[in-house]
């Protein structure tokens, strides 16, 4: 079985029996999208919330919540998902060093969230499972057979979504 790596800032898809694994995520969000009749899988490892926040010159579409889901939607149905079969899984967007004040845009983990979420809402894509916010990071584990997303922490154990 293939095990493919996502890295920060990156989005990947594979169909089964492969397995999308993100290691590592702290105010970051992993993006699991899946088609459970084709068994193919796709997983972003999300850095911000909007591509607003980009220049030009250094724009990579997988950094940003609006673009890198749009992105992994595209690369999924080139592999034969149907868009309208997608549920999604996520987890991550953690709180991971304490904040002097409550500005809410020094709150990346929250903010990486919610525009998740916003944008899952806006492609009708229904947000089946979550594992996301508190303050310790996650490594997580996609497997594109059985649409089960592994949630592993240090000190807090895993669990199966």
């Amino acid at each position: 079985m293939e095990i493919i790596r996502v890295g920060m800032g990156e989005y990947k898809t594979a169909k089964a029996p492969a397995i999308l694994v993100s290691y590592g995520l702290g105010s970051c969000v992993g993006v699991a999208l899946y088609d459970s009749t084709k068994k193919i899988g796709g997983l972003a490892h999300i850095m911000l919330p909007d591509s607003n926040l980009a220049s030009k010159r250094d724009f990579n579409p997988g950094k940003f919540a609006d673009t890198a889901i749009e992105r992994l939607i595209e690369d999924m149905m080139s592999l034969g998902a149907n868009s309208k079969k997608l549920v999604a899984k996520i987890a991550g967007g953690a709180q991971m060093f304490q904040l002097k004040s409550e500005n809410s845009m020094m709150m990346i983990g929250k903010r990486n969230v919610q525009a998740v979420r916003t944008k899952l809402n806006r492609l009708n894509i229904e947000l089946i499972a979550e594992d996301v916010e508190g303050n310790y990071g996650r490594t997580i584990e996609f497997s594109c057979e059985t649409g089960k997303l592994t949630v592993k922490t240090i000190g807090r154990g895993t669990k199966i979504l």
